[in-house]
């Protein structure tokens, strides 16, 4: 490999509440350089415990230099507010100052699901979109990232819009819709509900739909029917690990 493709390349980590995957990311081209490891999320997943497995996961992905992370929480400047699939112990930290000095590198920690929106929009279904663009991904909760014109407002959290006395991410998840062993078509009105919702607050031009769930688009994608138009991400499941990459501090 040359110098230049070497210089690309940054490791990207996606926590998730499951899984926490990673890999080395061609930032310039938003292709993993190499098949991308996934390790099962600890649990309790407290700070030190999601550390030692981003630890190992880093050293299989053998790229020095800086790592973008996504979690799954807000993460407001520095600060995460949130721990919805997390140990509530992470409200309060300093996420960047935190892995900075376990992993010994520079590093940028964003939500997962606007690192996800992010890939999507530089080089997946939402690239070259103007106007309002929403990605959801559909995991373990449901996440969102907002853009306006290709800027990311973050943080935008629409899995908690309140839906059917509780919150959405509680009725239409992915792992909701495994948990209650629900057909395809009963998960596509559950979906169709939550998106009319999503629709009626911000009228996108353009919904994607992200998540692991996305490989099987096909499944429930058709059954449902908007006035905006939805597609599945294009990068899948890699979507959070490659945004992740391509926000990591420079150098």
């Amino acid at each position: 490999m040359s110098a230049a493709a070497e210089s690309s390349l940054v490791a990207g980590v996606d926590i998730g509440g499951t899984g926490i995957k990673a890999a080395p990311v061609d930032i310039v081209t938003g292709e993993l350089a190499a098949e991308r490891i996934r390790l099962p999320t600890p649990s309790p997943a407290t700070p030190q415990a999601v550390a030692n497995v981003v630890g190992e996961a880093l050293r299989h992905v053998g790229v020095d230099g800086p790592v973008g992370l996504a979690i799954p929480a807000v993460v407001r400047g520095e600060i995460v507010e949130t721990a919805s699939h997390i140990d509530p112990t992470w409200i309060g930290v300093n996420a960047v100052d935190f892995f900075s000095k376990v992993t010994g590198r520079r590093v940028s920690v964003m939500n997962d699901a606007d690192a996800a929106g992010v890939a999507e929009i530089r080089f997946g279904a939402g690239r070259d979109m103007a106007g309002v663009v929403a990605v959801i991904t559909l995991g373990t909760g449901i996440g969102s990232a907002l853009f306006v014109d290709g800027t990311l407002v973050p943080n935008s959290e629409l899995g908690h819009l309140p839906l059917h006395g509780g919150e959405a991410e509680q009725w239409a998840a992915e792992s909701v819709r495994q948990r209650d062993n629900v057909s395809w078509e009963e998960y596509a009105q559950r979906l169709q509900a939550y998106l009319d919702l999503v629709q009626r607050v911000l009228w996108p031009q353009l919904i994607i739909i992200g998540g692991g769930i996305s490989n099987v688009a096909d499944k429930f994608l058709p059954l449902i029917q908007l006035r905006t138009p939805i597609v599945p991400a294009r990068l899948r499941n890699h979507a959070g690990i490659i945004g992740a990459a391509v926000l990591a501090p420079a150098g």
